[in-house]
């Protein structure tokens, strides 16, 4: 009988993330992780009972390293300076946008685990929302925003610029500052 070959938790997410940005939720199957891993689903059934509970999983892992990241901002002084790091930041982790889109696909009538996970990611995601309430304060108190335009579409705005699609393939760093440049002093010339 063959010895089942190991993996560790790093190689299984880093498989999963790569695999479910490649194929996507409906795509994604514990046969197309197994073959990327070279090890039979068995093994992968050994840890989880169905891939709502890994991917959920491996979401929560994701979305806590993103945290950790992002609870820095607090230590950045200044509202550009912490607009700067929240780019970065952001654009760092540009996957983890997509991975939440994922997310809010994956249906929660499978397992309890899943969704007991499902709940924790909809947590995690306020969270994420309410860590940055002190970076948009800043940014009216220092009067660099807006006060009129609502905290939530502020975020979302410089969350969604990360989805913008780069179609004719401008270098990423050109990319990135124009971006920057158009979330900070918009796209009209001035007059």
């Amino acid at each position: 009988m063959a010895r089942e070959k190991k993996f560790s938790t790093e190689d299984l997410f880093q498989a999963t993330n790569h695999l479910l940005l490649q194929h996507g939720y409906e795509g994604f199957t514990f046969s197309i992780l197994a073959d990327h891993l070279n090890v039979s689903r068995g093994a992968l059934y050994k840890y989880y009972e169905n891939k709502e509970e890994l991917i959920t999983d491996f979401m929560l892992y994701e979305m806590n390293l993103f945290l950790v990241e992002l609870r820095e901002i607090d230590h950045v002084d200044g509202f550009e300076e912490q607009f700067e790091f929240l780019i970065q930041l952001i654009f760092k982790n540009k996957s983890i946008h997509k991975l939440i889109e994922i997310g809010s696909s994956i249906p929660t009538n499978v397992s309890a685990k899943a969704k007991e996970n499902r709940d924790k990611l909809d947590l995690l995601h306020l969270e994420m929302y309410k860590n940055l309430q002190g970076f948009i304060e800043l940014g009216k108190k220092e009067r660099m925003l807006k006060e009129d335009i609502p905290n939530g579409l502020l975020l979302g705005i410089i969350f969604q610029s990360i989805a913008i699609p780069n179609h004719f393939g401008v270098p990423y760093s050109i990319w990135v500052e124009s971006i920057k440049e158009i979330l900070s002093h918009g796209m009209f010339k001035k007059r």
